[in-house]
């Protein structure tokens, strides 16, 4: 039986303590706004439980291990490199654990008031949190919902012990001889690259005709190549039917070219998606307006279509983005306190953690000339690096963007080692408004990865110094 209760009153109700939600009421606390947060699992959501931090900390422990097992080039060569995949795991644990504590130290810091629970909404103003047999009512001036996505299911591939989303390929007991991958997007690809690091056979089914649709071929050529030395198989222009479990395993089927095939594995990871999590909340009731996909409406203010609730995350328009969750989860805090914070996505990167690595923020070549923007483009090579070539990883390119009247930076591309923190450099020079001649004027240290920003700038103004164009 549920328990009655008389309501508590606070300024702001945030739902959800993901990357999102748990900024947005720091933020909001800091504006002197009396904040609660409620959260149905753990602190620090998807993104520090089974999605970025842990997967980016099972991916540096496939780096180590495939180095150890391949730098012959650069004289080291071992001979017994074992992988002992507890303790990979208890690493990966110890990341979460430590960053999901220093969540619950900052939140408490900043005297926000934590709740666990499902939030429902009564109305505009009201929420009931449901804690197994217990409830308690809640009455707010402003509410932000930050409730995050999850994974897809095919019908066809429901999860289960062997059909697993992209939690489960972060928990599996044993790394696997063979993995296959539903989908080439970045979850999927990063995955697979991780296990193959790790050792396992992988193949990649992909429905479109490449993987990574969201970045430039030229870019996601440079990885096809590292999946291939890896010894991934990439399939494409492939529709994924059905899957068999057995004792040792799973069959899967898919048509390609034409043609029924099957492949045998251990497990199979299906990475096809996310959905918004916006259903069973209430939110019809209330008369939020929802766009495409479950997703929810809002304004540059991150406010819905009800002026005292905002959304903010995988549940609005744009891109799954955990950093794009937290900069929503500031602008709706300080629109809630009365500043004029509105979103502007124009230097939001996107990383993908592939080897090597891709980045990139605002406009690609072709999406400026789409929106009839002229520019200018140029790429310098890791190749002509020095400190990539003392890193012995040359693969790769920077390339920038600009605009063709007076320079003005737009966009940037990286592939290449380093890339996801190359990026934060150019996601600066857009924001400020930089031109390539403040970046090319920028001296920058050496031998230094961050040279290659530089170059390109030069490149770009037709003055190159380590390479010669024509």
């Amino acid at each position: 039986m549920v328990v009655g209760d008389f309501p508590i009153e606070i300024d702001t109700l945030v739902v959800g303590a993901g990357p999102g939600g748990y900024v947005a009421a720091i933020r909001a606390a800091q504006t002197g706004q009396k904040v609660t947060l409620v959260e149905r699992g753990a602190l620090g959501g998807v993104c520090l439980n089974v999605g970025c931090i842990p997967s980016k900390a099972l991916i540096s422990v496939g780096h180590r291990y495939e180095h150890a097992k391949h730098s012959e080039d650069m004289g080291v060569v071992a001979t017994d490199v074992k992988l002992d995949w507890a303790k990979a795991q208890a690493f990966k644990d110890s990341v979460v654990s430590k960053l999901v504590g220093g969540v619950e130290g900052l939140l408490k810091g900043n005297k926000v008031d934590i709740v666990n629970g499902e939030a429902y909404f009564v109305d505009a103003n009201t929420v009931r949190v449901i804690n197994g047999d217990n409830a308690q009512t809640y009455t707010f001036k402003n509410a932000i919902i930050a409730t995050g996505s999850r994974p897809v299911e095919i019908p066809t591939f429901k999860f289960t012990e062997r059909v697993i989303n992209s939690s489960g390929a972060l928990s599996l007991p044993e790394v696997p001889g063979k993995l296959v991958v539903i989908g080439g997007g970045y979850i999927g690809t990063e995955l697979g690259s991780a296990y193959a690091n790790l050792g396992s056979a992988v193949t990649i089914i992909e429905g479109g005709k490449d993987i990574l649709a969201g970045f430039e071929k030229q870019m996601t050529q440079i990885v096809k190549k590292g999946l291939k030395k890896k010894g991934v198989e990439v399939v494409v222009n492939a529709s994924a039917k059905g899957v068999e479990e057995n004792e040792n395993g799973v069959i899967v089927t898919y048509e390609a070219g034409g043609e029924e095939k099957t492949v045998e594995a251990d497990y199979v990871l299906v990475t096809v998606g996310r959905r918004p999590n916006t259903d069973e909340m209430g939110l019809e009731e209330v008369g939020i307006k929802f766009a495409e996909r479950g997703l929810l409406e809002v304004d540059k203010q991150c406010r819905t279509s009800v002026p005292n609730i905002y959304a903010i995350g995988d549940i609005v328009p744009g891109l799954q983005l955990a950093h794009k969750a937290s900069y929503e989860g500031k602008v709706a805090a300080e629109a809630i306190a009365g500043e004029h914070s509105i979103v502007d996505y124009l230097a939001i990167p996107a990383v993908c953690f592939t080897d090597p690595e891709l980045a990139t923020v605002g406009y690609s070549e072709e999406q400026a000339k789409a929106e009839g923007i002229e520019v200018k483009a140029a790429k310098f090579p890791f190749a002509a690096n020095g400190r990539a070539l003392a890193l012995n990883q040359t693969e790769g390119f920077v390339k920038l963007v600009a605009r063709k009247e007076d320079g003005l930076l737009i966009g940037a591309q990286i592939v290449g080692a380093g890339a996801s923190d190359m990026i934060s450099e150019m996601a600066l020079a857009i924001e400020a408004g930089m031109t390539a001649e403040d970046v090319a004027l920028t001296i920058h240290a050496h031998p230094t990865l961050g040279e290659i920003t530089m170059e390109a700038a030069e490149v770009l103004l037709g003055n190159p110094i380590h390479i010669v164009t024509k």
